[in-house]
């Protein structure tokens, strides 16, 4: 599945810090900017995935389950 988030950086001194306003607790940092994006792009599968596992749980057995693709 393909999403596309806001990525909002800022430069703390040496350091890229970046944050997507649209998952929240999602961060990001790095040396390079190239860095700092590809952790807040790890970070934004790492919620996504949690959130997903944790609305799945109270689900009942017998419920019927499909795949839904979006853009």
């Amino acid at each position: 599945m393909h999403n596309e988030f806001t990525a909002i950086i800022e430069r703390d001194g040496d350091w890229f810090i970046a944050y997507s306003p649209e998952i929240p607790g999602a961060n990001g940092q790095g040396k390079t900017k190239e860095e700092c994006l590809k952790n807040l792009s790890e970070a934004i599968e790492l919620i996504l995935e949690d959130r997903r596992q944790d609305a799945l749980r109270g689900i009942p057995r017998d419920a019927a389950r499909e795949v839904v693709s979006v853009g």
